[in-house]
């Protein structure tokens, strides 16, 4: 996966179409990512102690990894992520302006 934690983002697709924040989380093995105010979902909360009442809370879901575009921090510009070796490291680099991310 070419996103990380901390990685500003576009989202490209979906109801926030247009809008940008960064990851919270990123999963891996489900191809998927939490961003930051993007996507959320209701979650009905049951009271803890008596008298307390239920709550309606908002959290983010997961999305699509293909749904967003990472900002680049050099040129902030959205673009996509290209690898570039360098004996043993391997860092990100924007494709527009092939700086390192």
């Amino acid at each position: 996966m070419k996103v990380k934690k901390g990685d500003n983002v576009l989202i490209i697709a979906g109801k926030d179409k247009g809008r940008t924040a960064k990851i919270i989380k990123a999963i891996p093995k489900e191809l998927k990512v939490l961003v930051e105010g993007i996507n959320l979902k209701k979650k009905h909360v049951r009271p803890k102690r008596e008298g307390e009442k239920g709550q309606v809370v908002d959290i983010p879901a997961a999305m699509d990894v293909s749904n967003i575009k990472i900002i680049c921090p050099k040129c902030g510009k959205a673009t996509r992520v290209g690898y570039k070796t360098e004996g043993e490291i391997k860092n990100r680099i924007c494709k527009k302006c092939k700086q390192i991310i």
